[in-house]
């Protein structure tokens, strides 16, 4: 049962109340959206952060939280592409199946690349596919072999979403789809591609939200975690 009044929460008056106990209630830590966060907000939890185990992900950071948390935590990993900062730097030695994130086009790798980093430092062995949209069917079929080899993939993809359904007739792995904001007017900033995933004629195909990588890249990591037999 959970307790209701987890002493492991973290109080920062009039900023956040971070909680500690998630990786030991849900088997995975709490990550940090920056995204309408002062630097100083950020810098505030980053130095609340410092003294647990845990790794923390903060997602979505611009130049100015990068600067903040760096001040507090300086061997913060940051990752420019992904707006993503990673600490401790290094992730955790991999468990499980592995994780493979393909990306339909270039535009689609910091959105890709945000769910591949979610999935290894959340303790998963991660692979990446760039550039093998539908425009060129045959990238995608020479890649089969590393499709079937995943125990689950993530498609990242704008434009028309296309992908991922074809990625899931492909491989008896899960896909889980990611629609990009990648496209031009009609593309609606990623809802054309989130309906067609959405209406994915192929089987085993979940869908997450526009822009979403560390949505996509942390339920990779939850299906992709190693087996566990109950204890009785």
């Amino acid at each position: 049962m959970v307790d209701v009044h987890d002493s492991t929460a973290w109080s920062l008056p009039g900023i956040a109340t971070l909680d500690f106990g998630r990786a030991a209630r849900r088997g995975y830590p709490e990550a940090i959206y920056c995204a309408g966060k002062t630097p100083e907000q950020v810098a505030a939890i980053a130095a609340a952060i410092r003294e647990q185990p845990a790794v923390t992900l903060f997602t979505r950071a611009n130049p100015d939280h990068v600067a903040a948390i760096r001040a507090v935590l300086p061997d913060a990993r940051h990752d420019a592409a992904a707006k993503l900062l990673a600490w401790p730097p290094e992730p955790p030695s991999p468990t499980g199946g592995l994780v493979l994130v393909v990306a339909a086009g270039t535009s689609d790798i910091p959105i890709a690349r945000e769910a591949e980093l979610t999935a290894s430092y959340l303790g998963r062995a991660t692979e990446t596919l760039i550039d093998v949209g539908v425009a060129g069917l045959h990238r995608i079929l020479n890649q089969v072999d590393l499709l079937r080899r995943a125990k689950v993939i993530v498609v990242a993809a704008g434009m028309d979403g296309a992908l991922p359904s074809v990625v899931a007739g492909l491989t008896s792995a899960p896909v889980i789809a990611l629609p990009t904001s990648v496209g031009y007017g009609a593309a609606f900033e990623g809802l054309a591609a989130l309906l067609a995933m959405l209406n994915a004629c192929s089987p085993g195909v979940a869908v997450v939200n526009i822009d979403n990588g560390y949505g996509a890249g942390h339920l990779a990591a939850q299906i992709a975690a190693p087996d566990v037999t109950p204890t009785q």
